[in-house]
């Protein structure tokens, strides 16, 4: 069976068969299925966060993409992934593959976006690898992080009643955005820390996808008010949900706390929008009209 016929969740299920028992231990509080694995004893107060994420060349960027970006679009994908449990980016593994003929100017300007993220997000570049490839580019990095026992937010927390909240604008990635997006590293852990938030994850395939992921995941359906769907200027509703790398959070709060969060945020982040979408419920019903990017489809 070829790969598109399954899609991307049930491909990595399936080769997650492959490794029985190899993804639990003892010091394991979350394996794969989550923004990242988390690594620590159950009650230790901090615990280890392990995310890892590549871009190639053609499909992440294209090739006339300005270096810096790609680089800072590397680093940033995976530091999305840490500001979606709550925690903070602390070190980084980087390794490069590319063909002997690359001219080294462009390998350098790479190197300067991944600094620049680093620089910016407060993480140290502690070594890699650098390799031939004798198809297109590619970047492969892995950020460790930190982050609180009481205020690690997972995928599989949500319940029935919970309201649906997206930080910023989505939509028209390709525009140029999905190489320049900022991680919520602060809006995360302040989410965090501030409220109960019951299930979280960062926007990478689009809303299509990725919501019904953290309503499964917490083993509810959801409900979507599109129109309340905060879109950037020039794009539908259907492209907000569908185009996916906005890298924004998505996350689920008890009905309660959703009612004090708008004024709190605004207070503390008064230039990134917050906008309630919907909520969790108790059907597990597929929702079939929504749809996002899947890099076997």
């Amino acid at each position: 069976m070829k790969l598109k016929a399954l899609g991307e969740d049930a491909v990595v299920a399936r080769l997650l068969t492959e490794l029985p028992g190899l993804c639990q231990g003892r010091d394991v509080i979350r394996g794969a299925g989550d923004d990242c694995a988390v690594i620590g004893k159950p009650r230790a107060k901090m615990w280890r966060l392990l995310k890892t994420d590549c871009v190639i060349e053609g499909v992440h960027f294209a090739p006339d993409a300005a270096p810096e970006k790609i680089g800072w679009k590397a680093l940033a994908r995976a530091v999305s992934d840490i500001a979606a449990m709550g925690g903070q980016p602390e070190h980084a593994l980087i390794t490069l593959a590319l063909s002997p003929e690359e001219e080294l100017e462009r390998a350098a300007g790479i190197y300067a976006g991944l600094g620049k993220c680093a620089r910016k997000y407060g993480i140290t570049i502690v070594g890699g690898e650098t390799a031939r490839s004798p198809g297109p580019m590619f970047i492969s990095v892995m950020v460790s992080g930190t982050v609180e026992r009481r205020a690690c937010v997972f995928r599989s927390g949500g319940k029935a009643g919970d309201r649906v909240f997206v930080t910023g604008r989505l939509g028209g990635s390709l525009g140029g955005r999905h190489l320049e997006f900022e991680p919520r590293v602060e809006e995360g852990r302040w989410l965090a820390h501030e409220f109960r938030i019951h299930a979280m994850m960062d926007l990478s395939d689009g809303l299509g996808a990725d919501l019904p992921r953290l309503a499964r995941a917490s083993g509810c359906g959801f409900r979507l008010e599109e129109a309340a769907v905060p879109v950037n200027r020039g794009c539908t509703v259907d492209q907000a949900i569908s185009d996916g790398e906005d890298y924004e959070l998505l996350f689920a709060i008890a009905p309660r706390d959703a009612k004090r969060l708008p004024m709190a945020w605004k207070r503390k982040f008064p230039r990134l929008a917050l906008t309630e979408i919907g909520e969790l419920t108790a059907s597990t019903k597929k929702k079939a009209s929504l749809h996002g990017y899947d890099h076997f489809a």
